[in-house]
């Protein structure tokens, strides 16, 4: 196989990949809805879930890292200039990481923390109960909103600018391809004003309008280049 060719496979079956787990949260969990409910009832939904509901977080941390070979050879095949090779690749590499790292307190951090609220007992499970809230929203605002979301959201918007830069500089893939890709990338920056400033407590309606219609078009976008560098 050529690194065309295998790009060109990457590029269509890691969006697919990322979308179904993502679909299979939203049927199991309500996500990403629930991520805005009180601890109470996550905590409790999330334990309700058992071994299944983990099983479907690990494939969205798993969809995330699948990206780091797609980072890595898109560069190679497009022959693109070094230097914006280069940035794509560090831009490209930082984006999956933190999105792994911000779905990672899923299947490794919450499971504790519902068992330890759900366990709580006695004169004191107010308290305890209290005290895993507090754990919970802190990584749930670190890891979520700060890492996942705010540093995904700048760092994917930015990779697929360079993407895009890439393909506007060679002649691999069609021109308009290039455009497309850099109305998603902007798309994906204004995604992360949603909790940034005088919207850090509620979020910015319109940022969490345009994130969701966002990731669809970039998703779609990586597997129309896919199809592309099969053909070509």
């Amino acid at each position: 196989m050529t690194v065309q060719l295998v790009t060109g496979i990457l590029l269509i079956l890691v969006p697919i990949a990322f979308n179904a787990a993502f679909f299979e949260l939203g049927r199991a969990f309500d996500y990403p809805d629930i991520l805005r409910r009180e601890p109470d009832e996550i905590l409790r939904r999330f334990a309700a879930g058992g071994s299944g509901l983990l099983l479907r977080w690990q494939l969205l941390l798993w969809s995330a890292l699948a990206l780091l070979p797609v980072v890595a050879l898109l560069p190679v095949a497009f022959g693109a200039p070094p230097e914006l090779a280069s940035l794509s690749i560090v831009l490209g590499v930082s984006a999956a990481l933190v999105q792994a790292l911000g779905l990672a307190r899923w299947p490794f951090a919450v499971p504790e923390l519902a068992r330890r609220y759900l366990a709580a007992d006695g004169p004191d499970a107010d308290a305890e109960r209290g005290e895993v809230t507090i754990v919970f929203l802190a990584l749930h605002r670190l890891f979520g909103v700060g890492i996942g979301e705010h540093l995904g959201y700048l760092l994917t918007g930015a990779w697929t600018l360079a993407v895009s830069g890439m393909i506007l500089a060679t002649a691999v893939l069609p021109f308009w391809l290039g455009i497309v890709g850099i109305v998603i990338g902007i798309a994906l920056l204004i995604g992360t004003l949603e909790f940034v400033g005088p919207n850090e407590e509620h979020g910015w309606p319109l940022a969490g309008t345009i994130v969701p219609i966002a990731y669809i078009a970039w998703s779609l976008w990586l597997i129309v280049q896919g199809v592309l560098l099969i053909i070509s």
